[in-house]
């Protein structure tokens, strides 16, 4: 999540103060993203040091602060450029199962186990908040279904790791090294490295 460029599209409504972009951004989101007064001051003096905002001074104590056209022209560009979807982010549950096949002693069916049970909780509680949601509040359910897909995908991925365990002799993880067998071929051996260089 962009911080910096939410901030930059509230402001592009029109001047605000540091409080009231808060609480504008919380509320488009349902609070579901909450931020703190100090990571939005700290985010607008890096837009204001990049010359995307600036400031006005109210009673010499509260700043208003306003989009300029370089912060526009930023927002532009942000928004038409797609999300980097060819370098995987390091997925810290991915990253901890591997660890787990590692470890003697770890019960990884039962380790996945317990990621399910807080993915699949955690849906219903966006179900039920998608539910509750009305019609016209279109932010609030757009964070909804992302967080629900997002849920969702993590809980498939849980179970594909099941099933691949299941392919594995009794316990054969405990013991083998994370990577991919002696015979495998080495072009592989990136991909399933734990975290690779990025």
């Amino acid at each position: 999540m962009s911080v910096r460029h939410a901030l930059l599209a509230l402001l592009d409504e029109g001047p605000k103060y540091g409080l009231r972009l808060r609480q504008e951004f919380e509320a488009q989101t349902g609070e579901i993203w909450p931020l703190n007064v100090g990571q939005v001051h700290s985010t607008l003096r890096r837009l204001e040091k990049e010359g995307n905002v600036r400031t006005d001074e109210v009673d010499g104590t509260q700043k208003r602060f306003r989009i300029t056209a370089d912060g526009r022209r930023e927002l532009d560009r942000w928004l038409r450029t797609p999300p980097d979807v060819d370098s995987p982010p390091r997925d810290e549950l991915v990253i901890k199962v591997q660890i787990a096949l590692r470890m003697a002693g770890v019960d990884v069916t039962e380790l996945l186990q317990v990621h399910r049970r807080h993915a699949v909780e955690a849906m219903q509680k966006y179900t039920h908040l998608k539910a509750e949601t009305p019609p016209g509040e279109v932010s609030l359910g757009l964070v909804v279904d992302a967080e629900l897909f997002r849920l969702e995908g993590i809980v498939r991925w849980l179970d594909a790791a099941q099933a691949r365990l299941r392919h594995l002799p009794d316990q054969s993880w405990a013991a083998t090294p994370v990577g991919l067998p002696a015979e495998a071929p080495p072009g592989r051996l990136r991909a399933r490295s734990m975290g690779g260089d990025q």
